[in-house]
C-alpha cells in the first residue's frame, strides 16, 4: 500500500531561537559572498568554489576542533547531501527523499518532511539525494522517481510536486536543483539504463516547465550527426551534480554524464554528442551557447559529473572569464567560459588511452585503447580521476583543489546488449580491484589497487603543489575557507583539516563510516561551525 507523504511538525517552532521565515530572495542568492555566516546554494555561491570567507578557525586554533552536535538519520542508506543554512536553520536531506529542518546552532530538529518515493523508481548507484536549493520561503528538491518538489521552508508543508519523467523507463533525480532568477533547474539521471537525459527549468512558484533542453540531440538538432541510425534513442546524457552561474554572462554551466551503453562504444560509433561534455546555456530559454566535449565516444563511462568552477584570473597577462574541470578522464581542464574554446589541459592523474590533447582539447587517443570484447587495462579506472564529488577553488592561495584516485586501472570489456526500457544498458563491465561506490566492511585492496589523494593543483601550469596521500580512495568533497584551512573526509571516515598552503594535517576526526558529501561552514551567534554528512548522520564541529 502506497504510503501517503507525511509531514512531522515536531511543535517547536514556537519555541524556535531560530528564524524560519527564510525569505533568500534572488539578490541575496546572486550575492551569497556577502553573507559567510550562510550556506545558500549547493556549492555556497554561484560559482562553484565551496569557499567560504569566515576566519574564526585558522591552521592554528584547528586542533581545537571538537564535535557540537550529531544529527542521527532514518535511513540505513549513506549519506550524500550537502546541507543549507539559512539565518540559523539547517536544512538537509536524508535518502531516500526525506527533508530535516534542524536548529544549526544544536542540531535540534524543526520539522521532517517525508516523501513517499514510487516504487517503480529505478536508480543504478544507491536511493540517494545530495541537497536542495531554496528561494524565498520554499525548498526545492529532486527525487529518485524523477519528480520536483517544492516545500515550505517554515513547517515542511509541500506546496508542488512536479512529475518531469518516467520513474519506471529510468529517470531520476539526485542532484541539488540550481536557482537562478525566478527559476529552479535540475537534470536528469539515468544513465545506466538508456534514458535521453535534459537539463530542465521550472517556475519556482507554480513548477510549471518554462524549457528543456535534450543532452542528445534528435534528428534535425545539431549534434544529431553524432550518433548512428537510432542509437541516439537510447543515448543517456544524464545530470548527477549542480552547475554552476555567472550572473555577468548570464550563463548556467553543467556537466553531461556518458553515453549509453556505457562500456560499448562501437554500437555507437561517432562522438555521441553532448555525451561527457561541458554546456552552456542560457537561463531563460535553455539555448545552447556552447559546448565542449571532454572524452568523445567515451567506453569507460567517464561522466563529466564535476562541479564547473567558475574563477576570473589573469591569463597571460590579460584578465580572463576561465572555467576549472578536473575530469573524470584524468585530464584537468581550463577552458575560457565566455566561449568554450579550451585554454590548457594536462594529466593530474596516471592515464594511459591518450597520448595528450590538440590544440582544441581533443584527447588525442592511443592505438588499442578502446574497449572490446577482449579487454583493455585502462587508466584511470571507471570511477575516473576524480567523480561527482566537490573540488574547491580558493582566490587567496590561487590553487584548484580535488579528490583524486590514483593508479587506480580497470580491465573493462565490452558484451552485446539489447535496450529494454527501465532495465540496465550498460554493455559491459570494468573488472576493478578497488571497490567502486561503498568501502566494504572487509579491506580487500591493496596498495597496488590505487589510493586516493586531494590535490592541490596550479591552473597555470596543471602541475601540483602539494598531495594529501590516503590509504583509501575518497568521495568527499572539499571545502576550502579565507583562513587557509581545507576539510574534507574519507571512506575510513575521517573527516579532516588540512594546510590548504602546505597539505600539513591539522586535525582529524572520526565519524561514523564513509563520507561521501561535501562539507560546509556557516556561524551562528559569532560562532563559526563546519558540518559534513557522513555514512547515516550529520556532524557539525567548532572551537572549543
Amino acid at each position: 500500500m502506497r504510503r501517503r507523504t507525511l509531514v512531522i511538525l515536531l511543535g517547536v517552532l514556537a519555541l524556535a531561537g531560530a528564524a524560519l521565515d527564510a525569505q533568500v530572495g534572488w539578490d541575496r542568492l546572486r550575492n551569497a559572498r556577502r553573507e559567510p555566516q550562510n550556506w545558500m546554494t549547493y556549492s555556497g555561491t554561484l560559482d562553484g568554489w565551496r569557499h567560504s570567507s569566515l576566519t574564526q578557525i585558522t591552521p592554528a586554533n584547528a586542533k581545537d576542533l571538537e564535535m557540537k552536535w550529531v544529527f542521527q538519520a532514518d535511513s540505513t542508506e549513506k549519506l550524500e547531501s550537502s546541507p543549507l543554512v539559512v539565518d540559523g536553520v539547517m536544512y538537509v536531506t536524508q535518502p531516500p527523499n526525506d527533508i530535516i529542518a534542524l536548529d544549526a546552532k544544536t542540531g535540534r530538529v524543526f520539522w521532517i518532511y517525508q516523501y513517499q518515493v514510487a516504487p517503480d523508481a529505478r536508480v543504478c548507484c544507491g536511493r540517494i539525494n545530495r541537497g536542495l536549493a531554496i528561494l524565498g520561503n520554499t525548498l526545492f528538491m529532486g527525487t529518485i522517481d524523477a519528480h520536483l518538489v517544492a516545500v515550505d521552508a517554515k513547517n515542511g508543508r509541500l506546496l508542488w510536486n512536479t512529475k518531469i519523467a518516467t520513474a519506471a523507463d529510468g529517470y531520476a533525480i539526485a542532484m541539488a536543483p540550481l536557482v537562478v532568477k525566478d527559476k529552479v533547474i535540475v537534470g536528469t539521471a539515468g544513465g545506466e539504463q538508456g534514458i535521453i537525459g535534459f537539463v530542465a527549468a521550472f517556475d519556482a512558484k507554480t513548477g510549471k516547465e518554462a524549457w528543456r533542453f535534450n543532452t542528445i540531440p534528435g534528428p534535425g538538432e545539431p549534434g544529431h550527426e553524432t550518433w548512428p541510425g537510432d542509437t541516439w534513442e537510447h543515448g543517456a546524457g544524464s545530470l548527477w551534480v549542480t552547475g554552476t552561474y555567472d550572473p555577468d554572462l548570464n550563463l548556467t554551466y553543467w556537466g553531461v554524464g556518458n553515453p549509453g551503453p556505457d562500456w560499448n562504444p562501437d554500437v555507437r560509433k561517432g562522438d555521441n554528442l553532448y555525451t561527457c561534455s561541458a554546456l552552456a546555456l542560457d537561463p531563460d530559454t535553455g539555448e545552447l551557447k556552447w559546448h565542449f566535449q571532454f572524452t568523445p565516444n567515451d567506453g569507460m563511462d567517464w561522466d563529466s559529473a564535476q562541479v564547473p568552477v567558475l574563477v576570473d584570473m589573469t591569463w597571460d597577462g590579460a584578465p580572463r572569464k576561465l572555467m576549472l574541470w578536473a575530469n573524470r578522464n584524468g585530464f584537468f581542464y581550463v577552458l575560457d567560459r565566455v566561449t568554450g574554446r579550451f585554454v590548457r589541459g594536462a594529466p593530474f592523474v596516471r592515464q594511459n588511452w591518450a597520448a595528450g590533447l590538440d590544440e582544441n582539447g581533443r584527447p588525442i587517443r592511443l592505438i588499442n585503447t578502446r574497449v572490446s570484447a577482449e579487454g583493455v587495462l585502462t587508466y584511470p579506472n571507471a570511477q575516473g580521476g576524480t567523480n561527482w564529488f566537490s573540488p574547491s577553488w580558493s582566490p587567496r592561495t590561487g590553487l584548484f583543489y580535488v579528490g583524486a584516485w590514483k593508479e587506480a586501472s580497470a580491465l573493462a570489456s565490452s558484451v552485446p546488449v539489447e535496450f529494454v526500457p527501465g532495465r540496465g544498458y550498460t554493455g559491459g563491465s570494468p573488472s576493478t580491484k578497488m571497490p567502486n561506490i561503498r568501502r566494504p566492511t572487509i579491506n580487500t585492496w591493496t596498495e597496488q589497487a590505487g589510493h586516493g589523494e586531494i590535490l592541490a593543483l596550479d591552473p597555470r601550469t596543471g602541475k601540483e603543489k602539494w598531495a594529501f596521500v590516503m590509504h583509501d580512495v575518497t568521495d568527499a568533497g572539499i571545502l576550502t575557507t579565507a583562513s587557509d584551512v581545507l576539510f574534507s573526509g574519507s571512506r575510513e571516515g575521517y573527516f579532516m583539516a588540512l594546510d590548504a598552503r602546505t597539505g600539513a594535517v591539522l586535525w582529524k576526526a572520526l565519524t561514523s563510516g564513509q563520507i561521501s558529501s561535501g562539507p560546509i561552514s556557516y556561524e551562528v551567534d559569532g560562532k563559526q561551525y563546519v558540518a559534513i554528512s557522513a555514512y547515516h548522520a550529520v556532524f557539525a564541529f567548532g572551537l572549543r
